[in-house]
């Protein structure tokens, strides 16, 4: 080994980087999370080696694979890694305009009106920050917050485990039936299949489409697959332009706007049944950071898409609405 440094220059960017690579098995997935060339997470990881004067990696084998003292030492930083970066964050939210860094997730359904909103409030109250916004699927916003590609996520709750987050639920978004416009059969009669018109599917690979699948399944109706789709306004394109119908919720509805003289929304009939939005973040995110998100992003679903539904569909009063 070169000459040895002193265990005062051990960094926090070093030992993050060898966290990741531990996670992540390869220098060059690290290298496209961080932004970094696979040559500097690589000195990173070798000056941390020579720091602690020990072998992390076998560095001859391909995945990376820790070696007993690489997986001793990684045991016993990770919790200090988490209240590092918890206490880091927490000192650098004690005054919202000196922020630094913030990724936030979000499912496409808030992507159209409110999203902007928030990026735009966030960026007045934390001018000197650097943000980073995604939008994806929830199962991928929530596995990018677990491999810590994100600080907070907006993504529907499913029966994956999220203990290892802060969750606070954010908004009950019912489901509805839409069907074209002055179709002559009862809603009940429309999902049972009585009317000339074929079910339009979300794809069958999204938790919404499975939570569907699922309540019609208690219901025992079975609708041949005619057509899937993971894009709600094709969806509801198809509906306006007669093909079918479809279930969705108020929240993706809204989206569609242009739809909507052509489309009738209906209560779902039957026991109604509904998915939960939720506000995701690592354990070591910002609270005041989170409560900031929390209060704007709440304001702005009241104000954005709840009100006007409740006034144009009053039935959907007691159903569409934020949880407390």
């Amino acid at each position: 080994m070169p000459q040895h440094t002193d265990i005062k220059d051990l960094s926090l960017k070093g030992l993050e980087l060898f966290q990741l690579c531990a996670q992540r098995g390869s220098l060059q997935a690290v290298a496209s999370e961080t932004g970094l060339s696979a040559s500097t997470v690589s000195h990173h990881l070798r000056s941390l080696e020579e720091t602690l004067r020990v072998e992390l990696f076998d560095h001859s084998r391909r995945p990376l694979v820790l070696t007993p003292k690489g997986k001793i030492f990684l045991r016993n930083i990770d919790n200090a890694l988490h209240d590092l970066r918890k206490a880091k964050s927490e000192a650098a939210a004690g005054n919202m305009s000196e922020a630094s860094y913030l990724r936030v997730g979000t499912i496409e359904d808030f992507d159209s009106d409110i999203i902007p909103a928030l990026a735009v409030s966030l960026f007045e109250t934390m001018p000197n920050c650097d943000f980073l916004y995604h939008t994806d699927f929830s199962h991928t916003i929530v596995q990018m917050l677990r491999n810590r590609q994100l600080d907070i996520g907006i993504a529907a709750e499913s029966t994956e485990r999220t203990r290892d987050f802060i969750d606070r639920p954010l908004l009950r978004d019912p489901f509805v039936l839409v069907c074209p416009k002055n179709v002559d059969r009862s809603p009940r009669e429309i999902v049972s299949g009585g009317a000339d018109l074929p079910f339009l599917r979300f794809s069958s690979n999204l938790f919404i489409a499975r939570q569907i699948e699922a309540q019609l399944r208690r219901m025992d109706i079975t609708q041949p697959h005619r057509f899937e789709c993971g894009n709600n306004q094709t969806l509801l394109a198809m509906v306006a332009a007669g093909t079918g119908w479809t279930i969705t919720t108020p929240l993706l509805f809204s989206r569609a706007r242009r739809f909507h003289t052509d489309v009738d929304m209906h209560r779902f009939p039957g026991k109604g049944f509904a998915r939960t939005l939720a506000l995701l973040a690592n354990t070591d995110c910002s609270r005041s950071v989170l409560d900031l998100v929390d209060t704007t992003i709440r304001n702005l679903i009241l104000e954005t898409v709840i009100a006007p539904f409740h006034r144009s569909n009053p039935w959907l009063t007691d159903s569409f609405k934020l949880i407390d």
